[in-house]
């Protein structure tokens, strides 16, 4: 495919590569998508998803916990071929980092270290105490859940709400997290877009960071986003297809200038 011919050039030729991965580099893990024909909003109520009704309501904060400790939102999925290609790509030396929408903990189970994932969402493998804002594994809180049969999780250390450490409707993104991810964005010469279809902010103004301050832009979707007129790149196909071919090419290219 041309395409992909195009982009292992562009990472080639620049100095500093940005990823920016949404659900589309997921759904191929098992994951489903929000928005999608299958997606999560086609089976729950969003509004039980607001940081207003958890932190309100004990019976919302007992369906996300049951739901939890029921493996609805399981943890057991494992990366693809997509995350394995881009933490080869870091390993290469051609990948400064990855901003995620996703909440899964797949770019680290792939490899690519905590230091160079930027999760604006948050990560589910967490809890954290809405209070004194300490964190937690989440297999263990939902197994001193089951030990002392309760229905939602309290603080150990304060008493607070526990809640998972993922990025509700109405919350604030990490506000460190963000700094960073913009900093990165704004700071790169290559800004590759996995599957996500750039409608979710503040989360999509990355690529707008990158393009203003004279990034390359690419864009690996099955659907159209609002940035695909200012794609250098634009390919067409599922991430964990194309993303191993382009980095088949780049590791083919540098094993021949050694």
């Amino acid at each position: 495919m041309e395409e992909v011919e195009q982009l292992a050039e562009l990472i080639l030729a620049s100095s500093t590569v940005v990823a920016f991965t949404g659900a589309g580099i997921s759904t191929e893990s098992g994951i489903p998508d929000f928005r999608g024909p299958e997606g999560i909003w086609t089976k729950f109520d969003p509004e039980d998803f607001t940081i207003q009704r958890f932190v309100s309501s004990s019976a919302v904060r007992t369906m996300h916990w049951t739901m939890l400790r029921e493996g609805r939102f399981s943890s057991e999925a494992e990366p693809n071929p997509a995350h394995y290609a881009l933490a080869e790509l870091y390993r290469l030396g051609k990948l400064n980092c990855a901003i995620t929408q996703n909440i899964d903990n797949l770019h680290q189970k792939a490899g690519l270290p905590d230091t160079t994932v930027f999760e604006l969402h948050g990560n589910m493998r967490r809890a954290v105490c809405l209070t004194c804002q300490r964190r937690f594994p989440l297999p263990d809180v939902l197994e001193t859940m089951v030990q002392q049969k309760a229905e939602s999780p309290l603080c150990p250390h304060c008493h607070g709400i526990l809640k998972p450490d993922a990025v509700f409707f109405g919350e604030a993104l990490p506000e460190d997290v963000l700094l960073q991810a913009t900093r990165r964005s704004k700071s790169c010469d290559l800004f590759i877009v996995i599957g996500s279809t750039l409608v979710v902010y503040p989360a999509a103004s990355m690529p707008s960071y990158a393009t203003q301050a004279g990034a390359k832009l690419a864009v690996v979707n099955l659907t159209p986003t609002p940035l695909d007129r200012l794609a250098s790149v634009l390919i067409r196909d599922k991430a964990g297809q194309a993303i191993p071919r382009v980095v088949e090419r780049v590791r083919h290219r540098l094993n021949n200038r050694i």
